[in-house]
């Protein structure tokens, strides 16, 4: 099972994004889920984590700069992105954390231009 990405785009330095991640099932209420992003020529890196209570973590990648947050009735889980700069570009995924053992999916890019 995939979990799907979706909602990047392009914006402008400063603007804001809300990525959506959704799947089918009870993955999200039985697992972590994370955010993960993947820049060109760089690792994947991990931005934001949410426990299957619905505990929110966020790593020091855009730390201040992002909400992450979920809808058990939708099964969705989301990222709000604000202030975002350049260098945040990237395709972002979603994911089980740790995702040892789960695919990933395509993702969503997003692209920041200054």
């Amino acid at each position: 099972v995939q979990l799907q990405a979706s909602g990047g785009g392009l914006v402008q330095a400063g603007g804001s994004l809300r990525l959506s991640c959704a799947t089918s099932g009870n993955i999200f209420s039985r697992n972590t889920v994370g955010w993960y992003r993947r820049a060109p020529g760089k690792q994947l890196e991990l931005v934001a984590t949410i426990t299957s209570g619905g505990t929110p973590t966020t790593t020091n990648a855009m730390k201040g700069r992002v909400t992450i947050s979920k809808d058990i009735a939708k099964n969705e889980i989301y990222l709000q992105m604000n202030n975002l700069r350049p260098e945040d570009s990237a395709v972002y995924l979603c994911n089980v954390f740790p995702s040892s053992g789960w695919p990933f999916g395509q993702g969503t890019l997003v692209t920041v231009s200054s």
